[in-house]
C-alpha cells in the first residue's frame, strides 16, 4: 500500500481538514504529522488543545492510519524517516510564508520519486473565523491563566 503523509498544524477540525484527510486516504495508508506547540506558536498563536489532545483528536479521524509529531514547520525530519509516496496539503501554501516550506517539500519528494498532491482550497471555511467565534470560550479568567501558563512554557519571557 502506498504512503501519504499529511502536516497538520490546525486545532480546529474542520470541513477543509477533514477533506484533505478524505482525499489522501484514496491514495493509500496515511500518516499525520501534527505540528508541535512550539512550532505553531512560533508564527502564530499558542493552539487552542495541547500535543497530547490534538494528537488523540486526530487518531480518531476516518482515514488515519498513524499520528506523530512534526516538531518544526519543516517536513524534512518526518519526510526522510517516512519517504512518502505521497504528501497531501491544501493549495493554498502555493505563495506567502509557506511557499519555501513547500519548496522543500517538493525537493525531498523528488529523492525517492514521491508527489506533492494538493487539494484544492474548501471554500467558506477560514479557521481565523472559527477562532474568532470561540474568542468569547477561551476568554474567561481560568482559561486566560492556563492559556498564560502554556504560552510561558513554550516561549521565553523578554
Amino acid at each position: 500500500m502506498k504512503k501519504v503523509y499529511v502536516a497538520i498544524s490546525s486545532d480546529i477540525v474542520h470541513d477543509g481538514i477533514l477533506n484533505i484527510v478524505s482525499q489522501a486516504s484514496k491514495l493509500g495508508e496515511v500518516t499525520v504529522g501534527v505540528v508541535s506547540d512550539e512550532a505553531i506558536s512560533a508564527y502564530k498563536r499558542v493552539p487552542l488543545l495541547d500535543l497530547k489532545t490534538r494528537k488523540r483528536v486526530y487518531e480518531n479521524i476516518k482515514g488515519v492510519s498513524r499520528v506523530v509529531e512534526q516538531v518544526t514547520l519543516s517536513y524534512k525530519e518526518n519526510l526522510l524517516e517516512l519517504k512518502p509516496d505521497y504528501v497531501v496539503h491544501g493549495d493554498d501554501w502555493r505563495a506567502g510564508a509557506q511557499s519555501a516550506v513547500r519548496q522543500e517539500v517538493v525537493d525531498l519528494l523528488s529523492e525517492w520519486g514521491g508527489k506533492l498532491v494538493e487539494v484544492p482550497y474548501t471554500k467558506g471555511i477560514s479557521a481565523s473565523a472559527l477562532e474568532n467565534d470561540l474568542k468569547a470560550f477561551y476568554g474567561s479568567p481560568d482559561l486566560r491563566r492556563g492559556l498564560l501558563r502554556r504560552l510561558l512554557k513554550l516561549k521565553p519571557c523578554l
